[in-house]
């Protein structure tokens, strides 16, 4: 009888491959990164921890608001003459928060609250914004996810903004003929390198926000005119801790990132 030889998938297997899996690496931090929401405080209650990193790591971030969210009350006592003052007030209250985080510079469209379409005209007006900034990354939400369970049905402002910020960061910015009174503004095309998605049922990346939480709580709390005396704290580290937990992470922001430029990120 020949002499035995083991079958090495006999062997017991090795320690390394038993281990519990590693949270995905964060991508690098972008240089430049445009924020595009349709009210104010929905980038306080998705991304700011994300955005206070990146800030605090030397990023530039320009947020863009599309409407004033003068429709943001069910105040009994308001009619629709108070839609003037609520915009003013939840302006002060954004700049605030964008303070907080450490963004630079805020732009309003003042669109319509609870009106909002994804028309060509926002399409235009978020492609020029992208020309003139050229971020590598654009941050928004996930047009595609209208129900999140069986408990909130997605605000079709919120749809309709992401759904135009998509559009415009592929193909517009980056489509020389595309909006072709652009050029004659001195805007050349320009194609972000990453869309990250936030509120998808399909995320990939997940960005670790153990330090910037508190942060982002603080932010929240200028929209005073939103979350009145709400302990909003409770309520965000629960949503961060549910996104980090597959992670490994304490708490984590969580986003489907859609690649447009397949390289890495300019640094010079």
């Amino acid at each position: 009888m020949p002499e035995y030889e083991p079958n090495l998938t006999d062997a017991p297997i090795p320690e390394m491959r038993i281990r519990k899996p590693q949270a995905a690496q964060e991508p690098a931090t972008p240089k430049r990164v445009i924020s595009i929401h349709a009210h104010p405080d929905d980038q306080e209650f998705t991304v700011a921890g994300s955005l206070a990193k990146w800030a605090r790591a030397g990023s530039e971030i320009l947020s863009v608001i599309v409407t004033d969210g003068e429709a943001g009350s069910n105040d009994p006592s308001k009619d629709g003459s108070f839609r003037t003052e609520l915009a003013g007030i939840r302006r002060e209250e954004q700049l605030r928060a964008a303070h907080v985080l450490g963004i630079q510079e805020t732009v309003f469209l003042h669109y319509p609250d609870g009106e909002l379409e994804a028309s060509l005209r926002l399409r235009k007006d978020l492609t020029r914004l992208i020309r003139k900034f050229r971020p590598e990354v654009v941050v928004c939400g996930d047009p595609t996810v209208r129900f999140y369970g069986n408990s909130y049905m997605n605000h079709p402002d919120h749809r309709a903004a992401a759904d135009a910020a998509c559009d415009a960061a592929f193909p517009s910015a980056g489509s020389r003929l595309s909006f072709p009174d652009l050029l004659e503004e001195g805007l050349q095309p320009h194609n972000p390198h990453r869309v990250f998605l936030h509120g998808s049922d399909r995320p990939d990346v997940w960005i670790d926000i153990t330090e910037t939480l508190p942060v982002k709580i603080e932010a929240l709390r200028q929209h005073r005119s939103q979350i009145g005396n709400e302990d909003v704290g409770k309520r965000i580290r629960g949503w961060a801790a549910e996104d980090g937990k597959k992670q490994g992470l304490a708490y984590a922001e969580a986003f489907r990132v859609m690649i447009i430029v397949d390289e890495p990120p300019d640094r010079d």
